[in-house]
């Protein structure tokens, strides 16, 4: 069962991937680009899309857009109690 989640979300990753690189020239889209804000909606789904499966597969993308000295936040160390008297 794994390996056909995986496969299905390579394919996703793969066709959303190419959709971003417009080898129909603008011939197939689901949304056309002259229409106004809603022209890139299709883009942005499709670079969502891409994203998550890329994110399943564990590449983090994020870590590229994090400047030079920043760490990603770690959750803070803390316990719970419960007082009771």
């Amino acid at each position: 069962m794994k390996l056909i989640r995986d496969f299905l979300v390579l394919a996703s990753g793969i066709v959303s991937a190419l959709y971003l690189l417009n080898i129909s020239f603008g011939v197939a889209e689901f949304i056309p680009d002259n229409i106004p804000i809603f022209g890139n909606l299709d883009e942005a789904a499709a670079t969502a899309l891409l994203i998550n499966c890329l994110a399943y597969f564990g590449v983090d993308i994020g870590h590229f857009l994090r400047r030079k000295g920043e760490a990603a936040k770690e959750e803070p160390k803390t316990h719970d109690i419960d007082v009771t008297k």
